[in-house]
């Protein structure tokens, strides 16, 4: 069974939200496959022809794949204690208004949840034209969190987008108070469930990308960690001002056709008008500068077609890293191949997100 009806259309959703100054349009993006990844497709072609949704993510053996393995064991926090909270394991549709409009998320509950121990909790945000149950399933993240004891919720953007600052959509053209409604969110599921304050994080593909790194500048005494995948930063580095260092990993593909490693328009002849965006470099360098790291360039992996760096002797300790797919499109690495491009299979972004944020905790 496939969910029909329902395409993923980012081109043409991305071309309605162009902010920003025009530029030349470079060269149309080939989608080629290479090696260590999948194809799903020529990204040169009309990105609104559609795309069949399977009901859950593609069968495995359920375990991670390549990762840098980062390790959540040491120094971590001490574990918090609840009383009373009724939220029960499972699959639960929230629902929350804020500043007057009726918002919603999924919220998935793993078999291990204890009532009585504060649980992480992982914020996982869709893509522009996308929806909480296609996220779940392109991240294939509920299985990995279950196995480490994460609680994770889906949160559904204001007509599919999301306000984060360059895009998209009714969200930014209405400017809706999104980091608001995240900050209710998080209070909503620490009602009824029990979750570690210290273990609250942000990741998201694309404008939920963008939105990760938003939440990182405008709630950081909530957002712990982020780990955006295809969504660069968003608004005014000079805005940024988090109240302590941030740590994060920023994962990304160098021929990503929508949001460009290099910045500027989209490399698809068909987006080619209005649209600019920051650089990868650039993202990446302000949160490097932010977090006061004075250490050079250190790669810490390397498999295949991707490689990891991270800028040591940050404040605080917190980690600041850059994971680039060599080739790679817009596409979650190692999940649900979409036609996007390149889907590399040298990196589970999953595990390394899960990983990465256990390993990353709030200070007390």
């Amino acid at each position: 069974m496939t969910h029909r009806g329902r395409p993923w259309s980012w081109g043409v959703a991305l071309l309605a939200c162009a902010c920003g100054s025009g530029g030349e349009e470079p060269a149309g993006f080939s989608g080629a496959g290479g090696a260590g990844g999948a194809d799903a497709g020529d990204a040169s072609q009309p990105v609104d022809a559609g795309f069949d949704w399977p009901d859950a993510p593609p069968a495995g053996d359920g375990s991670p794949g390549p990762s840098p393995g980062f390790d959540a064991s040491a120094d971590g926090p001490a574990i918090i204690t609840c009383a009373g909270k009724s939220g029960a394991r499972g699959r639960h549709d929230l629902r929350v208004q804020t500043t007057g409009l009726p918002r919603s998320s999924l919220l998935v509950v793993p078999d291990s949840y204890d009532p009585a121990r504060g649980a992480p909790l992982v914020l996982n945000f869709h893509g522009f034209s996308s929806a909480g149950w296609q996220q779940e399933i392109l991240t294939g993240m509920s299985s990995q969190a279950a196995a480490r004891g994460v609680l994770v919720a889906y949160p559904e953007g204001i007509a599919t987008s999301w306000n984060a600052g360059d895009c998209c959509g009714t969200a930014w053209i209405d400017a809706v108070d999104d980091v608001g409604y995240v900050r209710t969110l998080i209070d909503r599921i620490a009602e009824e469930w029990c979750v570690d304050p210290r273990r609250v994080y942000a990741t998201g593909f694309s404008n939920g990308g963008f939105l990760s790194h938003r939440l990182a500048c405008e709630l950081s005494d909530r957002i712990a960690a982020i780990a955006p995948v295809s969504g660069v930063i968003g608004i005014d580095p000079a805005g940024c001002v988090p109240a302590r260092p941030i740590p994060v990993l920023h994962i990304h593909g160098t021929s990503d056709p929508l949001v460009p490693y290099g910045g500027g328009t989209p490399v698809l002849p068909q987006l080619g008008v209005g649209l600019v965006f920051r650089s990868v470099a650039d993202t990446a360098k302000h949160w490097r500068t932010r977090n006061g790291c004075s250490g050079s360039e250190v790669e810490f992996y390397a498999h295949g077609d991707t490689a990891c760096v991270e800028w040591p002797d940050c404040s605080g300790g917190v980690r600041t890293a850059l994971c680039t797919v060599e080739g790679g499109g817009h596409t979650w690495p190692s999940g649900l191949p979409i036609p996007m491009g390149k889907t590399t299979k040298d990196l589970d972004a999953t595990a390394a997100i899960l990983d990465f944020f256990l390993s990353q905790p709030m200070p007390d």
